[in-house]
């Protein structure tokens, strides 16, 4: 553009036609503007697709960051059930053999150590000790530990309360009674055990007084 304002300055110059110039030179700066223009247009077109492009590239990013950890989490989630299953898998057999360890007791419980017995029972006898003792065995290699209850504070996570009985000498809620063992598996409750637990006896005052204060209530 510049070059042809020179153009037209030299016309100007050869011809002495002024009059024209400033309509040549306007017509000139007119398209210059509409060039810049259009330039400016193509530019800001280009930055637009940049940015727009940029904003894609952003949005892929964040996407493959949460489908990385997304699979993160699902693989550490794999291994915690991975690692439940071989250590929880048997826990349905685990509560099954728990019954016949409850009757060896009871049928064990119930001889009279006392009394005289006759050569087979006395074999009996050391034949269901054995299998006692095989079964505490097997127990322990499966991580299956007994719940120590008795002296223990009731804890409704470990114990079922299945009577309460009166103690003066303890405080209230203490186990002083296990009706049947309970057994954990690992750090995972296998079966509560069955406990009788202390409370405080009624005093006699607070028993006695109390018919007085209902005769008193209806004589009022």
């Amino acid at each position: 553009m510049e070059k042809e304002k020179e153009n037209i300055k030299e016309e100007v110059l050869e011809t002495g036609d002024v009059e024209n110039i400033n309509e040549k030179i306007e017509e000139i700066n007119e398209e210059i503007i509409i060039e810049d223009t259009e330039e400016g247009t193509e530019d800001e077109e280009i930055k637009n697709e940049e940015d727009e492009l940029k904003e894609e590239i952003s949005k892929l990013k964040e996407e493959k960051i949460r489908a990385l950890a997304e699979m993160e989490n699902l693989r550490k989630r794999f291994d915690r059930e991975k690692i439940d299953l071989i250590r929880y898998g048997s826990v349905n057999l685990a509560r099954d053999i728990l019954s016949p360890g409850d009757n060896l007791e009871r049928a064990l419980s119930s001889v009279n150590k006392e009394e005289e017995h006759s050569e087979s029972i006395k074999n009996l006898i050391e034949g269901l000790l054995m299998v006692k003792k095989e079964l505490a065995s097997v127990l322990e290699k499966n991580s299956i530990t007994k719940i120590d209850s008795v002296d223990k504070k009731f804890n409704p996570n470990l114990h079922q309360a299945m009577m309460e009985v009166e103690n003066n000498d303890l405080d209230e809620g203490v186990v002083v009674q296990e009706i049947q063992s309970g057994f954990m598996m690992h750090d995972r409750l296998l079966r509560p055990a069955m406990v009788g637990v202390s409370k405080k006896p009624k005093l006699k005052s607070e028993v006695e007084t109390k018919p007085d204060s209902i005769a008193d209530e209806k004589e009022g």
